[in-house]
C-alpha cells in the first residue's frame, strides 16, 4: 500500500509507522518526497511511502512523518467477495460532500475514480483543499484514480500537463510496467483492473497502446476472472454533453479490449449516470463490455440533463442525478452493480443489475485467435 500525504514542514521525513493495534507501531517504512511550483504557488512537501507487505482484509493503524494524528486503513480482501465504490468528477461542492457521505456508509474495499478529482483548474490551493475534503475516506481505504481533463492544467510553452496530479496522486504505474502515471493496472481479489488515459496518446503506435497489449497478455483469467477498465471520456454516451469525444479512442482501443474480453468499462466526464447492455462496435454483443458512465460525483459545473432521443438500443438506464456506484464481485462468475442517488438514503438502489463474467461464457475461447492476432501485430 502506498501512503501519500503533504506536509508544510519541509523537515518532515517520508516515514510511515504502522501496526495492527492502536498506538503500537511495530513496523516503519521510508519513502520519497517531492514538491512542485506552479506560477506563484509552491506546494508543501509531498511524501509517498510504500508500507508492507500487509495482511489482506486487516485493519492497520498508522501515522505519518514520525508524529501527528493516527489514521487507520483496512486492506482489501485477497479473495471474493470484494466491493468497489465508484464515483467520478467529484470536485468540491456540497454535492461532493453528499456523495462522500453516502460512500462512507457503504462497506467498500477500494474506491475507483475515473477522472476529474479536485477541479482545481490551475488554482493550486484547491488541490490542498480537495485533499482535506477526501482525507477521511482516502486515508482509510485505497483510492485508485485516473486522470480527467480537469487534471491537465497545461500552459502552452510554459507548463506541461498533469504536473500537480502526477506529483500528488502517484499510482502504481512502475509496478505494472508502465512508463506513465496516466495509465497502469493493478489486481485486487479476483479482478485485474486497467486504468487508461483519455488525455495521453492512445493510437496503435503509442506507448499506452503498446503497454496495454503487454498488460492484457499477462492477464490470467483463472486467477483474475474479472477484467475491468476505467478511463475518463465515455465511449457509449447518449447524453447530449460531450458527444463523440471518445470516438477516436474507441476506434483505436475497442478492438483490443473486446478481444481481451473486458467485462466492465467505467467512465466519467458526462455529469450524469448511464448503463449499457454488453456492447461492441455500437451494437449489442453478448461478448462485449458493459459500459457505465458515472461522472455524477458532485462537481461545480452541475448536471448534464439533456439526453438524445430515441434512446439507443444499447442504453439500459440513464438519469442526470448526483450519486455513486457500487460494484460487488460476489464470486468468479457473478457481480452485482448498483447506483445510488444522493437524494435518497444510501441503502436505496436506483439502478441495479447482476452481471455474469465473460470467463463464465464461451467468449474468451471464442476470441482467442482474435486476441492473439492483435497482440502479435505491430
Amino acid at each position: 500500500m502506498r501512503v501519500s500525504w503533504v506536509s508544510n514542514d519541509k523537515s518532515t521525513l517520508p516515514m510511515v509507522e504502522y501496526g495492527t493495534s492502536p498506538g503500537r507501531y511495530s513496523n516503519k517504512s521510508q519513502g520519497e518526497s517531492t514538491s512542485y511550483s506552479y506560477l506563484f504557488y509552491s506546494s508543501g512537501k509531498i511524501h509517498h511511502t510504500i508500507i508492507g507487505p500487509l495482511e489482506d482484509n486487516t485493519v492497520y493503524y498508522y501515522r505519518c512523518g514520525g508524529g501527528g494524528p493516527e489514521y487507520k486503513l483496512k486492506t482489501p480482501p485477497a479473495q471474493f467477495p470484494v466491493m468497489f465504490a465508484v464515483a467520478g468528477d467529484l470536485g468540491q461542492t456540497g454535492w461532493t460532500k453528499s456523495t462522500l457521505d453516502h460512500i462512507d456508509l457503504c462497506k467498500y474495499d477500494v474506491h475507483l475514480l475515473p477522472g476529474d478529482l479536485s477541479y482545481a483548474d490551475y488554482i493550486q490551493h484547491r488541490w490542498d483543499t480537495f485533499g482535506e475534503l477526501v482525507e477521511p475516506l482516502a486515508s482509510a481505504r485505497p483510492w485508485m484514480v485516473t486522470q480527467g481533463n480537469h487534471e491537465k492544467e497545461s500552459i502552452m510553452f510554459f507548463k506541461d500537463g498533469f504536473q500537480s496530479y502526477n506529483s500528488r496522486w502517484k499510482m502504481p504505474y512502475e509496478e505494472s510496467g508502465s512508463s506513465s502515471n496516466l495509465y497502469y493496472s493493478f489486481e485486487v481479489a479476483g479482478a485485474h483492473i486497467i486504468m487508461l488515459g483519455s488525455y495521453t496518446d492512445y493510437d496503435e503506435h503509442s506507448d499506452q497502446y503498446n503497454w496495454l497489449k503487454a498488460d492484457v497478455a499477462k492477464v490470467d483469467r483463472k486467477k483474475t476472472p474479472w477484467l475491468i477498465v476505467l478511463f475518463h471520456v465515455p465511449w457509449y454516451n447518449s447524453n447530449e454533453a460531450h458527444q463523440d469525444e471518445g470516438d477516436r479512442m474507441l476506434a483505436a482501443m475497442e478492438p483490443l479490449l473486446h478481444a481481451a474480453s473486458v467485462d466492465i468499462v467505467l467512465a466519467g466526464h458526462v455529469h450524469a449516470y448511464e448503463r449499457t447492455e454488453r456492447v461492441n462496435k455500437g451494437k449489442l454483443d453478448p461478448c462485449g463490455a458493459v459500459h457505465i458512465t458515472i461522472g455524477d460525483g458532485g462537481n461545480r459545473e452541475g448536471l448534464a440533463s439533456k439526453y438524445k432521443n430515441p434512446q439507443p438500443a444499447w442504453s439500459v438506464f440513464r438519469e442526470a442525478s448526483f450519486g455513486h456506484g457500487e460494484l460487488k464481485l460476489a464470486n468468479s462468475t457473478h457481480a452485482y452493480w448498483s447506483w445510488h442517488r444522493n437524494d435518497d438514503d444510501e441503502s436505496v438502489r436506483s439502478d441495479q443489475v447482476w452481471i455474469t463474467s465473460l470467463e463464465n461464457s464461451g467468449c474468451i475461447a471464442e476470441k482467442k485467435h482474435e486476441l492473439m492476432k492483435i497482440l502479435s501485430g505491430p
